[in-house]
């Protein structure tokens, strides 16, 4: 993956700076709500990962076996539904419309094989649980301007970061930025 670079580490009091820089999103406006999500995802990035990072050693120290079978069924399961998403247009068009209930559906399809192996505590605690961590973190944290700019460049595809490419799997670009990442990369190389 040639081009790929990791996002800077925010620094902490940026990342928890108090509640004046926290509010309620807009249940009523999901677009923006999304926007705010996914800007956040893209400018948090590594800080996401230390906080993930975190609750893995954690929970993998005490259950390191579960923890190995937890990660190896989301990433297998992850994978597999991108390929069906690209390789099938039902699929497609479902995560194109529905891409939060796509990404639930991957987590409950990861939940039922894993109680069969009796993983369930290992798959709330050390995925779900850093999940719903990052997820309240980016519904509730205000962007800022550096957090636009950032996310601006990410989108017209003048960097390209891990958070990006997952987000791109997802679904979670708009089109009309794939086009002008499209266009603006047709010139650079040109």
């Amino acid at each position: 993956m040639s081009g790929v670079e990791l996002a800077p580490h925010r620094a902490w009091d940026d990342f928890f700076p108090g509640s004046d820089r926290f509010g309620k999103p807009d249940f009523n406006d999901l677009v923006k709500w999304n926007n705010r999500v996914v800007s956040n995802l893209l400018y948090y990035q590594t800080n996401y990962l230390e906080l993930a990072l975190g609750v893995f050693c954690i929970v993998g120290f005490m259950r390191p076996t579960e923890m190995v079978l937890g990660c190896a069924v989301v990433i297998v399961l992850f994978v597999a539904a991108v390929w069906a998403s690209d390789n099938k247009a039902v699929i497609q068009r479902f995560k194109t419309k529905a891409p939060s209930a796509f990404v639930v559906i991957i987590l409950l399809a990861s939940y039922c094989i894993l109680s069969l192996f009796g993983g369930v505590m290992v798959f709330l605690l050390g995925i779900s649980l850093p999940l719903l961590l990052i997820f309240i973190h980016a519904s509730l944290r205000l962007r800022n301007i550096q957090n636009k700019v950032e996310n601006r460049l990410e989108g017209i595809g003048l960097k390209k970061t891990p958070m990006g490419i997952v987000l791109d799997a997802l679904g979670q670009h708009e089109a009309k930025i794939n086009k002008i990442a499209d266009f603006v990369t047709s010139k650079i190389k040109d």
